[in-house]
């Protein structure tokens, strides 16, 4: 069993930056991706961004440019490092691991931009 545990959201202007993380821990297997959705209040979750155990990376058109997804696999946990955070950035950040055709989310994070 996987579980993922999220951190780093909270409350920042718009400009701004935050960088949340995501650790994981149970049984990790490779091949594998780890990535982030989020969920805005009212509409459907959608991605952000993922990235898989080689390192491909998959980013909505929304954030390219302005967010970077890394992780370390020797501590199987992935960060999502988001910069120019606009207030259409405020959502619950759900971390997101898919294995073996198996799907994985963590509790979310809440990340709120201000105007």
């Amino acid at each position: 069993q996987v579980q993922l545990v999220e951190s780093g959201g909270g409350l920042v202007q718009a400009g701004g930056s935050l960088r949340p993380s995501c650790a994981a821990s149970g049984i990790i297997f490779s091949p594998n991706v780890m990535g982030w959705y989020r969920q805005a209040l009212g509409k459907q979750r959608e991605l952000v961004a993922t990235m898989t155990s080689g390192s491909s990376t998959n980013y909505a058109e929304s954030v390219k440019g302005r967010f970077t997804i890394s992780r370390d696999n020797a501590k199987n946990t992935v960060y999502l490092e988001m910069n120019s955070l606009k207030p259409e950035d405020t959502a619950i950040y759900y971390c997101y691991v898919r294995q073996m055709g198996q799907v994985y989310w963590g509790q979310g994070t809440q990340v709120t931009v201000s105007s």
